[in-house]
């Protein structure tokens, strides 16, 4: 039996890191998105102010099945 996977691309950032992205990213779609499967990190950039990091940004692909 093949099980069906749909893809979606969310953008996500963060005051504290990548990981913590990713987190909000994942927490974001699983508010309207159940059973999903994983999440690849397509980009990573940060936003710079005065040397120092302030925005932690993602760019993401999350993987789902779909019943």
């Amino acid at each position: 039996m093949s099980k069906v996977v749909k893809v979606i691309e969310v953008l996500a950032q963060s005051e504290k890191s990548w990981e913590d992205a990713a987190a909000s990213a994942v927490k974001a779609a699983s508010k309207s998105i159940d059973n999903i499967k994983s999440i690849h990190i397509v980009n990573m950039n940060a936003k710079v102010e005065k040397g120092k990091i302030t925005k932690y940004r993602i760019n993401a692909k999350i993987s789902f099945q779909i019943k």
